[in-house]
């Protein structure tokens, strides 16, 4: 196979940083070539400069052996290189029809007047549709849709600009299990069919199961291309991160103590059934199961976001009333949501302020909030985390994904919970962030926390959690001690009878 897209010695600098430093990168027609780097590598400076979203400062693009100048995104569609970014960038209240043709609409004339032809476009997408093992209703709105299904429209969307090279950044971010097989199956569909796709993602077990090569970028430059036949998990740790990580769970020894939380019997009408679950003192528990089988609707009622229909809580063998979110902080129980730009952090605000945030009224009188105190916990924050800030007035939406994940932890813990809630604590960050903050879960514990993670990547809960509930269809069904659990276990009741 050719080369269908080939860059060479791409450069490209911003004010004070230099992005891409002689990049190389190639693909070939017919292949799923993985791009692997941690955050702030260049991966999305990269796609950005084969996009047309950025013109690169020196270097080459061969469009099918031909030299090419792609100065915008439009000119990117009509070469035929189409990009789906990780969120969506669909219309909710369009239709899934008016959403794929979305300003290259098929236009026909009847005399001077010119008009929509719905049919031709129904004709058009209905083709792509076959391909693709899809019967989406045309007319739905996109905001009826599943995301599965909005990452199918994405997909579709891109081959009606005829692409013959897809991009796709961190598809699977946000599916099931059952969702992510599903895309893989249209992935090799695509590949049958001559498309290179070009996969970002930070699940390296995906690359390995869909990719035919893998580059991998340090630091705005090309360290290496393999076959993924030819590589392995822990050389592309290695040249992701310039070093070995020897352990990606390092789990912390520290002495268990008794039953200090536990959950009876809470029913949440439609959601949740008879839940009952136990934590001890400085255990790390588990919370499994697929999307939609109330892993994040059980946090949300235990910490109060939500109201239960019946059930009991007990703290330290007392029974506990949540109303709200300020009874469980008062009670010592803090979560720390899955979607941190949007719940867990006020990213345009600077690192101190957000730290300091949901604990106003201790540092503050009637009128003022002490100054000096604030700068302190911002210090002590980036301290004790090892949050890569040049200090605690950075702006948080300046940070890694990792690093910003590290100040959601700070910001909980500085609340001096009992129980930290951790949903999804590693989603979208690198693979060198993913073992900073299991390191930190196992400071936490040994600092006496104990602390329920909830988490889509079941190495990770195996890695780090002492015990394991699976939950299916809004109840738990089984709870496997560390030494019992393993992925087939967990995946076997997860998937019985789930829809």
């Amino acid at each position: 196979m050719d080369d269908i897209l080939r860059l060479e010695k791409i450069n490209k600098s911003f004010p004070g940083v230099r992005a891409l430093k002689d990049m190389s990168f190639s693909v070939k027609s017919g292949e799923i070539h993985a791009i692997c780097g941690e955050n702030g590598a260049g991966k999305s400076t990269l796609m950005k400069v084969i996009s047309g979203v950025y013109k690169q400062d020196s270097g080459e693009i061969k469009f099918n052996g031909e030299k090419v100048n792609i100065n915008n995104p439009n000119e990117a569609l009509e070469m035929g290189i189409s990009i789906i970014y990780q969120e969506t960038s669909l219309f909710a209240e369009m239709t899934v029809l008016e959403n794929l043709f979305l300003n290259h609409e098929i236009i026909k004339r009847a005399g001077i007047i010119k008009y929509i032809d719905y049919k031709s476009m129904e004709n058009k997408i209905a083709g792509i549709f076959s391909n693709l093992n899809s019967n989406l209703d045309l007319y739905e709105k996109i905001k009826n849709i599943g995301m599965a299904q909005k990452q199918l429209v994405e997909i579709a969307k891109a081959l009606t600009f005829n692409s013959r090279v897809l991009i796709m950044d961190e598809p699977t971010a946000s599916l099931t299990l059952r969702e992510v097989e599903a895309l893989f199956e249209i992935i090799r569909k695509l590949k049958q069919q001559g498309v290179a796709i070009v996969y970002i993602s930070h699940r390296l077990e995906e690359i390995f199961e869909v990719c035919d090569r893998v580059t991998v970028i340090r630091d705005g430059e090309f360290i290496s291309c393999n076959n993924v036949s030819d590589t392995n998990k822990d050389k592309l740790v290695a040249d992701m991160v310039g070093r070995e990580i020897t352990q990606y769970y390092p789990k912390t020894n520290v002495s268990i103590g008794d039953v200090f939380f536990e959950v009876k019997n809470l029913r949440q009408s439609q959601l949740l059934y008879n839940i009952s679950l136990n934590i001890r003192k400085c255990e790390i528990v588990g919370i499994s199961g697929l999307s939609g089988s109330g892993r994040t609707e059980l946090a949300h009622a235990i910490c109060g976001f939500t109201k239960i229909d019946s059930g009991e809580l007990f703290m330290n063998g007392k029974p506990i009333q949540i109303h709200n979110y300020r009874d469980a902080m008062n009670a010592g129980i803090v979560y720390v949501s899955e979607d941190r730009a949007r719940y867990g952090l006020i990213i345009k605000m600077n690192l101190k302020n957000n730290i300091s945030l949901p604990q106003l009224n201790r540092i503050s009188n009637v009128f003022f909030i002490d100054k000096l105190k604030e700068t302190e916990m911002g210090k002590a924050a980036i301290s004790s985390y090892e949050i890569k800030a040049p200090d605690e007035n950075c702006i948080v939406e300046k940070l890694s994904g990792g690093n910003q994940q590290k100040v959601s932890v700070a910001k909980a813990t500085a609340l001096r919970p009992q129980l930290l809630i951790l949903d999804e604590p590693t989603r979208g960050v690198d693979v060198n962030a993913k073992a900073e903050i299991h390191k930190l879960v196992g400071t936490l514990v040994q600092q006496g926390l104990s602390i329920l993670i909830i988490s889509s990547e079941l190495p990770e809960l195996l890695g780090m959690c002492d015990k394991i509930y699976v939950m299916n269809t809004g109840e738990i069904k089984q709870c496997f001690d560390r030494n019992e659990a393993t992925q087939e276990k967990i995946l076997k009741v997860a998937l019985d009878n789930a829809s």
